[in-house]
C-alpha cells in the first residue's frame, strides 16, 4: 500500500512553516496598508517602513500615478491579450525593449512578464545538458530553480570568493572539455540580502583564460548603481562584459515584470525559446507605458537617486557610529547583524513594531545561519531623516533588551 502523499506535509510542515500558528499575519504575510511611502500603516499604527523595495520612490510618484491611471483606463489590465508570441505583440512593447537595450548599452532587449519565471526559463534555454553552470552560492531563489531545471553538471562556488571561483571555473572547463559543451557563469550585480555587489570586475577577469559566459541579475543594482542608476556593470565599468544582462521592473521601477538585455542573436535566441514568456500572457499595456515612463524618469531625474543615496549614507554611518554591524554591504541594501533564536526575533520584532513604531524585514534559519538575525532595512528617496534618527534610536533601544536576556524571557513565556 503506498503512504499518502499527504502525511510528510502534515507531519513536517518545514523549517519556517512550523512557525505558521504564532507567526503568521504578523512576522510572515504581514498586512501593510496604505499608500506605499515611507511611513505606512501595520496592525492599526503608522510604522516607519524600510520593507518596500521602491528605492527611487516612484510608486505613488505623481507623474507614474498618472500615466499608469491613465493607461489603465484607456486599455484595461487584459489588453494585449494571450503570448506576444501569438496575439500579444504591440509596437509599445517593442519601444520598451529598444529604450531597455539602450539605456544598458546592449544591442537588443527582450521584455518578460515576471523577473523570477523569467531568469528560470532564461536559464534553462541558454544551456543544455552538455554544457556546465557555475554560480554563487548565495545567489537568489529565482537562480537556484533555474539552476535546478539545469540536467547537466553545475559548480556553486563560496560567495564572492575568487580563490573558490577559480577552483570551480577550471573544474567546469576541464568538465566542458569531456562534454563537448559551454559554461554559463551566473553571479547577481547586487546581492539582496547582505548588500554585497557581485565581484563582477574579478570574474571577467577570468573569461580570457576560461571561455565562459556571464549572465548577471541586477534586481537590485539597476536604478540604484551606475550612471543614471544604469547598474552593477557601469558602477565596476565591466558592462560590456556580461553576455545577458538582466533586471527587473519590480524594484527601483516600482512595478512588475523585467527584461533580459545582451547580443542580438543571443537576445533572439531566447525570445523564441524561453517556455515562460512562449507560453504566457503578454505583459499588460497598463504596465508597458509605466515602464516607459519610468525608464524616462531614471534618465531625466537623477534628483531621485542621489536622494536615495543621502538617506542611503545618512542611516549607514548612523547605525555603524551606534555600533551595529552592517557587515560588507556596498549598496542600498542595509542589514543590521545580530545574534539570537527565532523566538528572540519574533519577541525583538514585535517590541520593534507595537513600541517603537519601525517596520523592517526579519530574516533568520533557514534563510541565513541558525544563531544569526538579520533587520534589513531598504532606504528609499521617500526616506526623511526624522524616519532614520528614530530608526537608530530603537534599535539601541532593542540591541540592549536582546543583550541582556530580555527577550529570552519574553520568547519562554510566549512559547
Amino acid at each position: 500500500m503506498t503512504t499518502d502523499l499527504f502525511d510528510r506535509i502534515v507531519k513536517d510542515k518545514g523549517p519556517l512553516g512550523k512557525w505558521a500558528d504564532k507567526a503568521e499575519g504578523y512576522y510572515v504575510f504581514p498586512k501593510l496598508e496604505g499608500p506605499i511611502s515611507n511611513r505606512m500603516s501595520f496592525n492599526g499604527k503608522k510604522v516607519v517602513t524600510w520593507s518596500i523595495n521602491d528605492y527611487l520612490g516612484l510608486a505613488n510618484h505623481p507623474e507614474v500615478l498618472k500615466v499608469d491611471g491613465e493607461a489603465a483606463l484607456e486599455h484595461g489590465m487584459a489588453y494585449p491579450m494571450g503570448a506576444r508570441m501569438m496575439s500579444g505583440h504591440t509596437p509599445l512593447h517593442e519601444q520598451l525593449e529598444v529604450e531597455c537595450a539602450e539605456f544598458v548599452d546592449k544591442e537588443k532587449a527582450y521584455l518578460l512578464n515576471f523577473g523570477y519565471q523569467g531568469i528560470m526559463s532564461a536559464i534553462d534555454a541558454l544551456v543544455t545538458k552538455n554544457d556546465i553552470i557555475v554560480y554563487d552560492m548565495d545567489t537568489h531563489a529565482c537562480i537556484i530553480d533555474g539552476v535546478r531545471l539545469h540536467s547537466g553538471k553545475r559548480f556553486v562556488y563560496r560567495h564572492n570568493d575568487m580563490e573558490s571561483f577559480e577552483k570551480n571555473i577550471k573544474r567546469a572547463a576541464k568538465m566542458a572539455e569531456k562534454t563537448g559543451g559551454g559554461i554559463l557563469v551566473i553571479s547577481e550585480g547586487v546581492f539582496g540580502m547582505r548588500g554585497e555587489q557581485g565581484r563582477l570586475k574579478e570574474i571577467v577577469a577570468f573569461k580570457k583564460e576560461y571561455n565562459f559566459r556571464l549572465l548577471v541579475d541586477d534586481a537590485h543594482g539597476f536604478g540604484t548603481l551606475g550612471k543614471d542608476g544604469k547598474g552593477t556593470g557601469f558602477e565596476q565599468g565591466v558592462q560590456d562584459d556580461i553576455d545577458v544582462y538582466f533586471a527587473t521592473f519590480a524594484k527601483s521601477m516600482a512595478g512588475f515584470g523585467a527584461f533580459l538585455a545582451g547580443n542580438k542573436d543571443v537576445i533572439q535566441f531566447l525570445q523564441y525559446n524561453m517556455r515562460s514568456q512562449t507560453f504566457a500572457k503578454s505583459l499588460p499595456m497598463a504596465m508597458v507605458k509605466g515602464a516607459l515612463k519610468r525608464l524616462d524618469m531614471l534618465r531625466t531625474m537623477p534628483e531621485l537617486k542621489e536622494k536615495l543615496w543621502e538617506n542611503t549614507r545618512n542611516l549607514q554611518s548612523g547605525l555603524r557610529n551606534a555600533g551595529f554591524d552592517l557587515g560588507t554591504t556596498q549598496t542600498c541594501i542595509t542589514p543590521v547583524f545580530l545574534k539570537g533564536d527565532i523566538p528572540e526575533a519574533m519577541a525583538m520584532v514585535n517590541d520593534l513594531r507595537e513600541n517603537h513604531g519601525i517596520f523592517c524585514s526579519i530574516v533568520v534559519y533557514p534563510v541565513i545561519p541558525k544563531g544569526l538575525i538579520i533587520l534589513r532595512l531598504i532606504p528609499t528617496a521617500t526616506h526623511t531623516q526624522e524616519d532614520i534618527d528614530e530608526t537608530i534610536t530603537a534599535f539601541s533601544a532593542i540591541r540592549e533588551l536582546l543583550e541582556n536576556g530580555t527577550y529570552k524571557k519574553i520568547a519562554a513565556s510566549m512559547m
